[in-house]
């Protein structure tokens, strides 16, 4: 885990991890907490994580783009747009991210 933070990559495959949690429990803990129970703070505090974390997941993958070289359309969109699918930022680190050095 320590060596994944000395590199960009490495901070974009955890952000990414981070982001894809977040949606999962926004998705599926925090919503029917709000909806179901009545209970809408969970959805303010998760819900507020997850921004910042789908943002800095963001930022992270244009600056990575940019540095390895990506082409936008065959690699920097499939990545932006795991951010938005549950499930996606596993996916495209065990597909994309996990390979590049």
């Amino acid at each position: 885990m320590i060596d994944l933070l000395k590199t960009n990559i490495g901070r974009l495959r955890i952000l990414g991890v981070l982001e894809g949690t977040s949606l999962i429990l926004l998705l599926f803990v925090a919503v029917p907490l709000k909806y179901i129970w009545g209970y809408p703070q969970g959805s303010q505090v998760i819900g507020t994580i997850h921004g910042g974390l789908f943002l800095l997941f963001i930022i992270n993958t244009l600056s990575v783009g940019v540095e390895q070289n990506w082409k936008f359309a065959t690699t920097t969109w499939k990545v932006l747009l795991a951010c938005v699918v549950p499930f996606g930022t596993f996916y495209i680190d065990r597909k994309i991210l996990r390979h590049i050095k």
